[in-house]
């Protein structure tokens, strides 16, 4: 096996932090590095540190959706405006998760998993934010098919 591309290593870390994630329906994780590439810090979409769900919580996806952080708001808050050059994210992330890493001034976005309820790619079109898919697994060590 070839050295990851520094996508790749963000991807892989970015997978195995969606492992932590509680939510059944969908797990997403995403990494963040710094210009250097240097890991500033891993996150995955769940509820609110130390909040414990009630019983039947996860039963309902459409009552406890509202409830969610999603991945890379949760990564946002780990640094400051700057200080990250690049997110990966198991996932497209959603139009207001863009919108977040946009404000945070990420410069690259990659993602695995395509979201089509997204307005990413304009988002990005319109602020030169690099967005790619980045088709990688990293416990198989191949791509993995496009999405339909």
């Amino acid at each position: 096996m070839s050295r990851l591309s520094i996508p790749e290593y963000a991807m892989a870390l970015a997978h195995v932090a969606s492992m932590r994630s509680e939510d059944p329906y969908r797990k997403v994780g995403a990494a963040a590095l710094d210009f250097d590439n240097r890991v500033i810090g891993t996150a995955y979409n769940g509820l609110a540190p130390g909040f414990n769900a009630p019983e039947g919580f996860w039963d309902d996806r459409e009552a406890r959706q509202k409830f969610m952080l999603h991945a890379e708001v949760n990564l946002c808050s780990l640094f400051r405006r700057g200080e990250a050059k690049l997110v990966a994210t198991t996932t497209m992330p959603c139009t207001a998760c863009m919108q977040t890493l946009c404000a945070y001034g990420i410069r690259e976005i990659y993602y695995r998993d395509v979201y089509h309820s997204s307005d990413a790619p304009e988002i990005a079109r319109l602020y030169g934010v690099r967005l790619e898919r980045v088709d990688f697994t990293p416990f198989d060590g191949g791509p993995i098919p496009a999405a339909p």
